[in-house]
């Protein structure tokens, strides 16, 4: 890695870390040996390290560790994270609450997914470039302590998601056992098997990932296939600008997302793998899954208020019996294949319950003594617990969540890639391994959160959601997360700058 100067894009001299100040950049901290650290000692964590279980969380991969070529692994994480039900449910939004016929939601999901998908693909190129996960390299903007709020947005986003595919997985379990089988079980299943590949770690999850999209996307192709003698434009009345950008706000809460994990799953790429290459596998990865699946999705609601079996299955939501209805004219093979269909949101969870346990480490020291699979274990029992309470109520809590989301996001997005872009002028060598995880020698975050929190000031008023509609989305539709875009960054460039001069350094 190159030694320059710290210097911000507009020129200013900054004092960089003095030597004494600076830690080992792969040191996790010097808190005293405890219990899970005793418990390595003891063996049990050699053992499972021997089989392939990874411990590491959120200390930085040292660049002899950073040997991996095979850079095509990225483009089935993302693709096999998206090929699912629950890509699925996001696109049959656009019929189902924004009453959008087929072709007008299928162009809002290309055009606006297109420009989403750009965001989590350049967060990916970060994670060979310095080995750290996203949330780690997030302090280098948003300071030791300031980046916990973005933590805890991260963690109810992602937890959030996996409650969601424990739903989805639960219902299309159930739809397939005729009922006999609840909705609570359905949810339990889906959420082990998604903790047994997490639990495992990076390696793992690259090998289940390369191979589970290929039966999701063929019973994806089956289903089609099947189905597609009754698809067809329902009673749609002509698009609205109103309807066109809330859909895009809520597809923003579900693609957005992915930037603040975007580094976590490729830092063990050699470092001088060239940008463009990480870029183009993560982008094709989420384009080439998202889109499809997300406009499969929106063709086939809207087609259902044609297929009476169809709009009876998918009564109060349940996706998982709308797949069903969808695979029975192949009778029992039909039902092998919505099994298909409800395992597929494990590719998702898995690396949801990955990012979930290097989020947890960030949030005090002695979490860095925490082997990882530690907290996707008890992330896990948690996304279980909540699914179960929020079963029935899964398209009220999709639309609210992921429109809220995308808020939250947008300013995330901004924020960072202003600090990359601008004060760091794009240089990797710009961001000091060293002090990873010294709050003294981080910035502030004053800067960031302030840019974050005050942004909400003009967004409240462009939102458009169930429970809320402000005075400006009453006309204009969900603007909230563009506002969100281009306020957070009015605020921080300022903000920033005032910091740097401040401190005298980045």
């Amino acid at each position: 890695m190159t030694t320059e100067k710290f210097q911000p894009a507009f020129g200013q001299q900054v004092k960089p870390a003095e030597e004494g100040d600076r830690e080992d950049w792969t040191d996790t901290g010097t808190v005293e040996k405890g219990f899970f650290s005793k418990l390595q000692d003891k063996g049990l964590g050699k053992k499972l390290e021997a089989i392939g279980v990874e411990a590491r969380g959120i200390s930085p991969v040292p660049v002899e560790e950073r040997q991996d070529t095979q850079y095509f692994k990225i483009f089935f994480i993302w693709f096999s994270a998206n090929v699912n039900i629950l890509s699925f449910s996001a696109g049959t939004l656009g019929p189902a609450v924004y009453g959008l016929g087929i072709r007008d939601s299928c162009l809002t999901i290309l055009f606006f997914e297109l420009v989403f998908c750009a965001m989590p693909a350049y967060t990916s190129t970060w994670g060979p470039k310095l080995g750290m996960r996203q949330m780690v390299i997030s302090r280098y903007a948003f300071g030791y302590y300031g980046v916990l709020l973005c933590v805890v947005l991260n963690l109810i986003g992602i937890c959030g998601f996996s409650i969601l595919n424990c739903i989805l997985g639960g219902q299309a379990l159930a739809s397939v056992s005729n009922q006999s089988l609840s909705w609570t079980v359905g949810i339990v299943v889906i959420g082990i098997v998604g903790l047994l590949v997490s639990f495992c770690g990076h390696s793992v999850l690259n090998w289940y990932e390369r191979v589970a999209w290929f039966p999701i996307l063929i019973t994806f192709v089956i289903a089609l296939g099947v189905a597609g003698k009754n698809l067809g434009e329902g009673d749609f009345g002509p698009a609205t600008a109103r309807d066109v950008l809330s859909f895009a706000s809520t597809l923003a809460g579900f693609t957005i997302t992915w930037t603040p994990v975007g580094a976590d799953y490729t830092t063990y790429y050699r470092e001088d793998v060239k940008s463009w290459k990480i870029f183009l596998y993560s982008y094709l990865g989420l384009i080439l899954s998202i889109i499809p699946i997300q406009c499969t999705g929106a063709a086939v609601v809207a087609s259902a208020t044609t297929v009476p079996l169809w709009e009876q299955s998918y009564s109060n939501g349940d996706v998982g019996g709308l797949l069903e209805a969808m695979l029975q004219p192949v009778g029992g093979f039909g039902k092998f294949l919505t099994v298909l269909l409800s395992l597929s949101v494990i590719g998702n969870m898995a690396i949801s319950f990955y990012s979930i346990s290097l989020n947890f480490q960030l949030f005090a020291p002695i979490f860095l003594k925490v082997p990882r699979y530690f907290f996707s274990t008890f992330g896990t029992a948690l996304v279980i617990a909540l699914a179960i309470v929020g079963q029935h109520r899964f398209y009220d809590t999709l639309v609210n969540f992921l429109g809220l989301l995308g808020y939250w996001a947008a300013a995330y997005v901004t924020v960072i890639f202003i600090e990359h872009l601008y004060f760091r002028r794009g240089k990797f060598s710009q961001y000091d391994p060293a002090i990873w995880n010294t709050s003294s020698l981080l910035p502030t975050g004053i800067a960031a959160v302030a840019s974050v929190i005050l942004s909400f000031g003009p967004v409240v008023p462009c939102m458009d959601q169930i429970w809320y509609v402000g005075p400006i989305a009453q006309t204009t539709g969900d603007i909230g997360f563009e506002m969100a875009f281009v306020v957070s960054g009015i605020f921080y460039i300022p903000f920033r700058w005032l910091e740097i001069k401040w401190r005298g350094r980045l």
